[in-house]
């Protein structure tokens, strides 16, 4: 938890063993599975930007 009593929440980007891109979302101690088969890694951090967007505003 950060200081003002919010959930910590993270993007972050991996390679996949098939050579295509994936996001993995964590907020808090929940993590979501890799998410995606991005062609480009910009794919997968855009997209993943996107789907932290939808989930901090959800609350």
């Amino acid at each position: 938890m950060t200081q003002d009593g919010k959930l910590e929440t993270q993007v972050t980007v991996e390679k996949l063993r098939n050579g295509r891109w994936a996001f993995v979302l964590r907020r808090g101690t929940v993590v979501y599975p890799a998410t995606g088969q991005y062609s480009s890694q910009l794919q997968a951090v855009s997209a993943g930007q996107q789907a932290l967007k939808a989930i901090v505003s959800k609350g």
